[in-house]
């Protein structure tokens, strides 16, 4: 019998080199006393693609690492793989294409304890290439923070969190799988949750870093991204978890403010920034308006690689 916390990582993978760095990151965790690190890379391609790399980073960094391969091009199996064989007192979630600073789990546990949290979340901080706009850099469009709503923290993602496995376990949840190529399956996961009354906190310090590629780093990326985002919240309101809803009350709410968004567009004219922003606002409620009306969810896993 030993007092020692353990911290299950969990990583989803698809195609993608950037898992190197991620485990790297993870290898150099400055954990408090009596915890201990260990990883699961759960990989989603067709074939077992990151096994090797998985494991070369393991024996090179020394990191306690299970890697499971979990076909394919469906985000909700993989992440369902990793829980089951994630047996930590407290799983972590972090994505293949981010790095953590070395005190990240550190600031997590920190803020879970300081706060009584059942789940923390972290900021994810953007990293661009040479040549991305300075309107985007400017305005972190980007950048992932949570939805905070009267001083509360309403929603949750997997790329920056931390949560009790207890409660977890005792809710029997995994992730839908039916969500697993349009994505908002971990929206969804942790709306049920927070729903169940779990406590759900903001850690500003337990931030991660996440590079933006070329292919990211436009426009039309952004709208698309919003696009879905807007259905996710749709998919969210149908399911009734906030209460009951008029599906035709939410329309027109939706539509309102996609026009109050879009004469925010006209009048910023000369400011790139706002322009983009009042835009992608725009583009979040008209997916929110598509998905309660019927349109199926944007497709985002599962083709040359995942988007999210």
């Amino acid at each position: 019998m030993t007092d020692e916390t353990l911290i299950s990582v969990c990583v989803c993978t698809f195609r993608r080199q950037s898992l190197a760095e991620t485990l790297r990151s993870l290898a150099r965790q400055a954990v408090p006393p009596r915890h201990r690190v260990a990883v699961v890379v759960a990989d989603n391609d067709t074939e077992p693609s990151a096994r090797d790399l998985a494991n070369r980073i393991a024996a090179e960094c020394g990191l306690d690492l299970t890697y499971v391969h979990a076909p394919a091009g469906n985000i909700s199996i993989a992440r369902n793989a990793a829980l089951r064989l994630a047996t930590g007192d407290w799983l972590a979630f972090i994505d293949d294409d981010e790095e953590a600073g070395e005190g990240w789990l550190s600031a997590l546990i920190a803020a879970a304890d300081r706060e009584g949290a059942d789940i923390v979340l972290g900021p994810v901080l953007p990293v661009f290439d040479a040549g991305a706009p300075e309107w985007m850099k400017d305005g972190r469009f980007h950048a992932i923070f949570p939805t905070i709503r009267r001083g509360r923290v309403t929603a949750g993602y997997t790329s920056n969190a931390l949560l009790r496995a207890s409660i977890l376990r005792e809710a029997g949840l995994e992730f839908d799988p039916a969500l697993g190529r349009s994505g908002g399956e971990d929206t969804a996961f942790f709306d049920t949750l927070i729903g169940r009354g779990a406590r759900i906190c903001f850690a500003p310090e337990a931030a991660v870093s996440e590079r933006v590629p070329p292919e990211r780093a436009r426009l039309g990326w952004l709208l698309r991204r919003r696009y879905r985002s807007g259905q996710t919240h749709g998919m969210i309101l149908l399911r009734g978890s906030h209460g009951p809803v008029s599906r035709s009350g939410q329309v027109l709410l939706a539509l309102t403010k996609a026009g109050v968004s879009a004469a925010g567009f006209v009048l910023s004219a000369f400011s790139p920034r706002q322009r983009a922003f009042w835009l992608l606002r725009a583009s979040l409620h008209l997916g929110v308006v598509s998905r309660l009306l019927g349109q199926a969810e944007i497709l985002q896993y599962g083709q040359t690689g995942p988007e999210g």
